[in-house]
């Protein structure tokens, strides 16, 4: 690289880590700072503090500086419910997305035929996290925040007012769960069947293309798409039928179609992209590296470093232990939705050591992200990132479970596809890619597939029995 050349910064506000990564025109990461931030969770209710959000936000792009940068592209965590007023500035704590308490009207709108009304017109199947449900508990519970309100907002959004000014949300954040697909404009039939329409107002203009600003240093800035969508760019995962799986927080499994199907269980969600007439079809569980998480330090107090070596000492099938991996207090998602079921952990005994807990987790994971990727219809190419990609041993898993070849995508896959969204909003050609190219491929291995390709049947029996006990 010389010294002329410029850079550009993407910006990534993530659920426990807001980051923020330089590349140059190759797409090759020349830095990368981050900042950790909080979660404030107690009887299912999951919350964050908007300002240490911002602040977190200044603090990395002030770290990478501003010389030579072309432009910046912004992601971010979505769902929840962002309140702000007319500057922007909190009204209340951020609901996140993993908030459950809104699980009772997921549950009434589930037996009355809302829930599937709103899916059948918006093919987004609501979860107790995610906007619809949110606002309809805060209107009950909380209407004093709603009125003090200008906008609820999305994370990605509220750091773009923040810094610019500029009140807007984007195609992507808005389709969960207001945004018709097809007019790629506000529902407000969906509006009004979750009895908000009097709090219509509060709902962010949607910007299509997405917004674009300035910042008082002179830097162009991009808002959006949601991280999902970024990661998907940054990924190369835009041919349809191809899928990318991110093994982060949560599980989440992405195929791209030019197909609006919203037919069978209502589940998941269709994200509209920049371009219309193309979606991905999102199954984003509850499931993920939370997960392994909590086994990692409630149950063994094994580290993260030890989890290779753990997963090579003990055979495929965990030596009889099974779990089904759904922690989140929300419940499940994707590809269903079940806001009452709960992790299962069978066959320990005395003889179950913590490399077969481990395991027995990575493979739960694994058969819901087969099971995930599968309701999204992938027919394609699959590409990995995410945290757990930096266990290869899990990547191996991984392939083993999905029965198939897994291309390795690592770095800071969501940033890098906010700056590609961002070059094309700026009309700044890039390789794709150069910048979406792989660094690994992980190929199955045949017996290990044959064993998951079993267990994965198993596995299914057993969920379906716990939904059953999760709906008495």
């Amino acid at each position: 690289m010389t010294g002329t050349e410029p850079r550009y910064i993407g910006i990534d506000v993530g659920t426990s880590v807001v980051k923020a990564a330089a590349f140059d025109p190759r797409g090759r990461t020349l830095a990368v700072e981050s900042r950790p931030v909080g979660l404030a969770i107690h009887d299912g209710f999951v919350e964050q503090d908007m300002d240490e959000l911002y602040g977190a936000v200044r603090e990395v792009l002030a770290a990478l500086g501003s010389d030579g940068v072309a432009f910046a592209g912004l992601t971010g965590q979505g769902d929840g419910v962002w309140l702000v007023d007319e500057t922007g500035r909190p009204v209340r704590t951020a609901i996140s997305w993993m908030d459950g308490r809104a699980h009772e009207l997921v549950d009434t709108w589930l037996e009355s035929g809302v829930f599937e009304t709103v899916y059948r017109r918006t093919g987004s199947a609501m979860f107790p996290g995610c906007p619809g449900p949110v606002l309809a508990w805060l209107d009950r519970h909380d209407p004093a925040s709603l009125d003090a309100a200008t906008t609820a907002l999305y994370c990605k959004d509220m750091v773009f007012q923040r810094l610019t000014g500029v009140r807007a949300t984007d195609v992507s954040d808005a389709s969960m769960p207001f945004l018709d697909p097809l007019t790629r404009a506000y529902c407000p039939e969906v509006v009004a069947a979750l009895g908000l329409t009097h709090r219509a107002p509060l709902l962010a203009p949607v910007s299509d293309p997405v917004a674009t600003a300035e910042l008082p240093s002179g830097l162009r800035i991009s808002n959006g798409p949601y991280d999902l969508a970024a990661c998907a760019l940054g990924a190369g995962v835009t041919r349809p039928g191809d899928g990318l799986l991110i093994v982060g927080t949560c599980l989440a499994a992405l195929v791209a179609t030019e197909r609006l199907d919203l037919a069978g269980e209502p589940a998941g969600l269709h994200i509209s992209t920049d371009r219309p007439g193309h979606w991905l079809r999102a199954m984003p569980a509850m499931v993920g590296t939370a997960a392994l998480d909590w086994v990692l330090t409630t149950t063994t107090g094994v580290r993260h470093t030890e989890v290779d070596a753990l997963l090579a000492a003990t055979p495929p099938g965990a030596n009889g232990v099974r779990v089904l991996p759904y922690f989140a207090p929300s419940g499940e998602r994707a590809p269903f939705v079940e806001p009452r079921l709960r992790a299962e952990l069978t066959g320990v005994s005395l003889e179950t050591t913590p490399a077969d807990l481990i395991r027995a987790v990575c493979e739960g994971i694994g058969f819901a992200a087969r099971h995930c990727l599968e309701a999204a219809g992938l027919t394609g190419t699959l590409a990995l990132c995410g945290g757990g990609t930096r266990s290869p041993a899990w990547m191996r898993l991984f392939a083993d479970v999905l029965g198939r070849p897994v291309r390795i995508v690592e770095g800071e896959v969501g940033a890098r596809g906010a700056v590609l969204a961002a070059a094309r909003r700026f009309g700044t050609e890039l390789d794709t890619a150069a910048w979406t190219a792989p660094t690994g491929i992980v190929e199955p291995d045949p017996a290990h597939a044959a064993h998951y390709a079993k267990a994965y049947e198993d596995h299914l029996t057993r969920l379906a029995a716990a939904r059953t006990r999760a709906r008495a």
